[in-house]
């Protein structure tokens, strides 16, 4: 037994060491990273938005046994980035349109890296007092921006689908976990709502979906209708998820009806904001979210619209102990982690346990450029948006099928008067925008997503990078009109 000790204590020192890098290649390593990414960024608007390979080139480079040597970490990086990190969806290109991207900041990298490298877990004061704070702090900022009273506070999340189960629980909880709960959504809702619900315990079918109107939001006669409807049928409503910025075109819900709405039928109004919500520290961002410090819960997201890397979204409630309350779990295992009861631990507050530092990147970014800097960067998109629905209006080639309400534009290749417009039907006008979509994809250097709005398929462009100017929007808008009139020749 007293060698077998002996033996497994060599053995410890022995792993221990195999698991461990020099301090000058630490160095080293650190650097070439850095180089890399300052690179990256410096060449990235010279690049096309987008690159990919198909599944089976991929498994051929990269599916096999895992080493059983180790090999030098410059060449594993290296092959990383030429077999990994370059293909994909370049989010932070200039003319990346798709989807809703995301253009982070170099001091929020940064933070990432400070925060993977200190190994932090955001989870309770006793294991980081300094990370739990800061994201007080944080949520604190976004509590005034919105607008909300004092007595609201929350936490910050992986991103807007955690945002959203979150809200629903404190939802269900605030209303007595009633049976029969339904839950009520736009057709213009993101679908992280309906995964909220199930997850939730409510049933699928409870998930009601209400039409929207002819500006993508919310039909509030319909939405008074369903409620009714359901009361009667001895259902239990308890929420409604209102659109704070839709994802498919930007549109934002009625927030004052819907808070008049929800306060006197006595239902938790959540309001989700992840896409548009910080457009609310300008001005005319402001005015266009006016209703939404009357929500219970609004969900955001910092890594869209406020410049961070992935993932760092935000839940915020009016009454932080709704969230306390349904979260709060206290295992004897963690009865150490009590200390005092000024000190909120944040795991408390939502599904996670261990959580990253997530605040650390957005204060680092607010601390380094300033409040003025990013309002005038979350303004650029709202303008060039602005000049976007202003150049489509005006072409023969185009046709807006959204307002640019937020940063968002949905629209088509549709001409304008003469024979040839007036006679193309609907179905061959969506096959010539798949086509137009295509060669957007294979041939120009920004990236196009797509959508439906009011059945009609459309092209669409979020404008969320603060890299992102007129010049890049006005080029993707005219490549579309040349290959809509080329598409059309071939008619």
């Amino acid at each position: 037994m007293r060698q077998d000790t002996e033996l497994e204590t060599t053995s410890d020192l022995a792993v221990a060491d195999r698991l461990e890098m020099p301090p000058e290649a630490m160095l080293e390593l650190a650097r070439e990273a850095a180089e890399i990414l300052v690179r990256r960024r410096g060449e990235l608007a010279g690049e096309g938005a987008w690159d990919g390979e198909f599944r089976d080139a991929l498994e051929e480079r990269l599916m096999e046994d895992p080493p059983e040597e180790g090999q030098p970490a410059a060449d594993v990086m290296e092959r990383a980035v030429r077999d990994v990190l370059n293909l994909a969806l370049r989010l932070d290109h200039p003319g990346c349109f798709g989807f809703v991207p995301s253009s982070p900041t170099w001091p929020g990298v940064v933070a990432d890296f400070l925060a993977a490298g200190y190994n932090l877990n955001a989870c309770n004061w006793l294991v980081g007092s300094g990370p739990s704070q800061l994201e007080c702090v944080v949520i604190e900022w976004f509590r005034r921006w919105l607008g909300m009273p004092e007595t609201a506070g929350g936490l910050l999340t992986s991103g807007g689908s955690a945002a959203s189960l979150d809200a629903l629980v404190a939802a269900r909880e605030a209303a007595g976990y009633p049976e029969r709960a339904t839950v009520y959504m736009s057709d213009q809702s993101h679908p992280a709502h309906v995964r909220a619900v199930k997850i939730a315990g409510i049933r699928p079918d409870h998930a009601r979906i209400v039409p929207s109107d002819g500006r993508s939001r919310i039909d509030l006669d319909a939405l008074a209708r369903m409620v009714a409807e359901d009361r009667a049928a001895g259902r239990n409503p308890i929420a409604v998820c209102a659109n704070a910025g839709a994802t498919a075109t930007g549109a934002i819900d009625p927030l004052p009806e819907l808070a008049d709405f929800c306060a006197a039928e006595g239902i938790w109004f959540h309001v989700d904001a992840a896409y548009g919500g910080f457009a609310v520290v300008t001005e005319r961002g402001r005015r266009l979210l006016d209703g939404i410090e009357r929500a219970d819960s609004v969900g955001l997201d910092a890594h869209k619209w406020f410049f961070q890397p992935y993932e760092v979204g935000c839940l915020l409630v009016r009454d932080v102990s709704t969230l306390e309350e349904p979260f709060g779990v206290q295992p004897t295992f963690l009865q150490d982690s009590l200390w005092g009861s000024g000190h909120p631990n944040l795991t408390d507050r939502g599904l996670q346990m261990s959580r990253s530092a997530r605040a650390l990147k957005i204060w680092m970014s607010v601390q380094t450029f300033g409040m003025a800097a990013f309002r005038d960067s979350i303004a650029n998109g709202l303008d060039c948006a602005a000049r976007a629905e202003a150049y489509i209006d005006a072409s023969p080639m185009l046709e807006c099928l959204s307002p640019a309400t937020l940063s968002i534009v949905c629209f088509r290749v549709r001409p304008a008067g003469g024979e040839i417009g007036a006679e193309i039907a609907e179905e061959t006008l969506d096959e010539l925008n798949r086509e137009v979509l295509a060669r957007l994809f294979w041939e120009d250097p920004a990236f196009v997503s797509s959508a439906v709005v009011s059945g009609k398929f459309a092209l669409r462009v979020c404008i969320v990078n603060y890299n992102t100017t007129w010049d890049d929007v006005r080029a993707v808008l005219e490549a579309t009109e040349r290959f809509g009139r080329e598409a059309l020749g071939k008619l």
